[in-house]
C-alpha cells in the first residue's frame, strides 16, 4: 500500500495533511478468503488516526475510514458552498460556525423564508412543519453561536473546534433533511417507475 495521500485530514482538516505509519495488521474473513492489508496513519497536525486497507502493501487504498467530509451534491449551490467551507476552516472555529449558520440561513431562504430575521425564519419553518421543535431548538443553539462570534464587542467565549463539528453537524442534518432524502425519495420513485 502506497502512502497515504488525501487533501486534507479527516479529523482536523489540515490541508495537505502530513500522515506517518502507526501500525499495520492483516486481516482475512471467515472463509480465510479475502484478505484485506491494513494501515493506520496518525495525523502529526491533531493526532488523529485514519485507516485504510487495500489487497496488497503496495496497492493504493481502496477504502479509508474516516473518509473526509463532503457536503452532498444533492444540497443546493450556495448552502453547499457554505457548509464546504465551514468543513474546510475547522481549525479556525469561529468562522466555521458562522459559515455552518450561513448554511441554515441559504437552506431556509431555498425553501421560501426570505423575511426577518434567522430567528423568524425559523419559526416559521417549524409552524409550516418544515423542522420540527427540536431542530429548531438547535438551530437557535447553532444561530445564537454564530451571533455571539458576529459582534466582536461582546465578551462571549470562542467556540471550540468541538463547538464548531456541532455546528457543522446541525447543518448537515438540516441539509439531509431538507434536500438530501427528498432526492433520495423522488430517485426510488423513478426508479421503481412511478
Amino acid at each position: 500500500m502506497e502512502s497515504l495521500h488525501l487533501p486534507r485530514c479527516s479529523h482536523c482538516n489540515d490541508e495537505p495533511p502530513s500522515f506517518v505509519e502507526a501500525t499495520r495488521l492483516e486481516t482475512k474473513d471467515h472463509s480465510g478468503q479475502i484478505q484485506r492489508k491494513w494501515k493506520i496513519h496518525k495525523c502529526l497536525n491533531c493526532g488523529g488516526l485514519v485507516t485504510a486497507w487495500a489487497l496488497d502493501w503496495e496497492q493504493a487504498p481502496v477504502q479509508i475510514f474516516p473518509d473526509a467530509q463532503s457536503p452532498d451534491h444533492a444540497i443546493p449551490a450556495r448552502p453547499r458552498a457554505y457548509l464546504f467551507q465551514a468543513i474546510e476552516s475547522l481549525h479556525s472555529p469561529a468562522g466555521s460556525v458562522m459559515l455552518a449558520a450561513s448554511a441554515v440561513d441559504a437552506m431556509l431562504r431555498l425553501k421560501g423564508y426570505k423575511e426577518g430575521t434567522l430567528y423568524d425564519r425559523i419559526a416559521l419553518a417549524v409552524r409550516d412543519h418544515l423542522i420540527s421543535p427540536d431542530m429548531e431548538h438547535w438551530a437557535h443553539e447553532l444561530r445564537l453561536d454564530a451571533n455571539d462570534q458576529r459582534h466582536a464587542d461582546g465578551n462571549y467565549p470562542l467556540p471550540s473546534v468541538e463547538d464548531a463539528k456541532q455546528c457543522i453537524e446541525l447543518a448537515r442534518v438540516y441539509a439531509q433533511f431538507m434536500f438530501c432524502f427528498p432526492a433520495i425519495v423522488q430517485n426510488g420513485i423513478a426508479e421503481a417507475g412511478g
